[in-house]
């Protein structure tokens, strides 16, 4: 197999690879249903034409691993974390996220996620990398009814957006989900209501890559409708989520997540369904 790795944002490299570290990046044929964003073209990413990466040793991986995470970078600046992405670009991205967790550099990578983390790039909506809607997926059996539910989700809230999605992952075990929101009242209004929605849960490494993550609680913070950020400032309303799902159902549910990759700038983390989140360290 071989990488396709000429991008206009950077020079071409030609180095050798044993073939046990051989790798491509599928370039498909653009069709007219696919979409992208109006400042991109794939071509300036990934040539049709692919070239060779020789690398005498294995050591030279890390070489390789920085050309796939700056094409990642770069496809996520231009698609929102890959909202806006085409299907032949959703592909690209795909390939180099197997390829990344394919030469994962770190031992036991559940342990190494130890920081803050900004999501960069998923293949699902974003707000699904919250513990909160980790725990629902959890009580979601059924994965079609899962994602009914989170599509219909989606739908209610398109009036908005959601800004920047962080994780502070701490050694106690302690996990903390920021993502800012953006609501509008109504379709063509200018006016946006916003707020920073705080998930808190615990984790537990049990493996080399997967956690078991429980959700805790849920508040709104630093809202920007005056009076309402002043009574969240003085009375700080945390949602127990998780006693009320143990009132409930009896126990609280347990999301398990797999860590595949994890650098000193990146994450790759997937669901239960195989979804992907890519963070970068902040």
């Amino acid at each position: 197999m071989l990488l396709a790795s000429s991008c206009r944002a950077f020079s071409p490299i030609s180095i050798t690879i044993p073939k046990q570290h051989t790798y491509r990046t599928s370039l498909c044929s653009t069709t007219q249903d696919d979409v992208g964003p109006s400042d991109y073209d794939p071509d300036t990413i990934l040539d049709a034409t692919l070239k060779l990466l020789t690398v005498e040793t294995n050591a030279e991986d890390e070489l390789i691993r920085t050309e796939l995470k700056r094409e990642l970078l770069l496809l996520s600046s231009v698609s929102d974390r890959g909202l806006f992405l085409s299907k032949e670009e959703k592909d690209i991205v795909v390939d180099i996220v197997t390829q990344l967790e394919a030469l994962n550099p770190t031992g036991d990578p559940a342990r190494e996620c130890i920081g803050e983390w900004d999501l960069v790039m998923t293949s699902t909506q974003a707000f699904r990398s919250s513990p909160f809607f980790q725990a629902v997926r959890a009580v979601l059996n059924d994965g079609d009814t899962a994602e009914n539910a989170f599509n219909f989700h989606e739908a209610t809230t398109s009036v908005g957006k959601v800004g920047r999605v962080r994780q502070i992952i701490r050694e106690d075990g302690s996990f903390v989900s920021e993502v800012d929101l953006e609501l509008g009242l109504m379709p063509g209004m200018p006016v946006t209501i916003k707020g920073t929605v705080v998930s808190k849960a615990t984790y537990e490494v049990i493996g080399p890559e997967q956690w078991d993550l429980t959700i805790a609680t849920t508040q709104i913070k630093r809202s920007n409708v005056p009076f309402l950020n002043q009574l969240l400032d003085n009375y700080p309303l945390e949602v127990p989520v998780g006693d009320v799902y143990d009132k409930i159902r009896g126990s609280v549910p347990v999301a398990k997540l797999k860590t595949y990759y994890v650098d000193d700038s990146l994450r790759i983390t997937r669901d239960l369904d195989d979804n992907f989140y890519v963070f970068s360290r902040a």
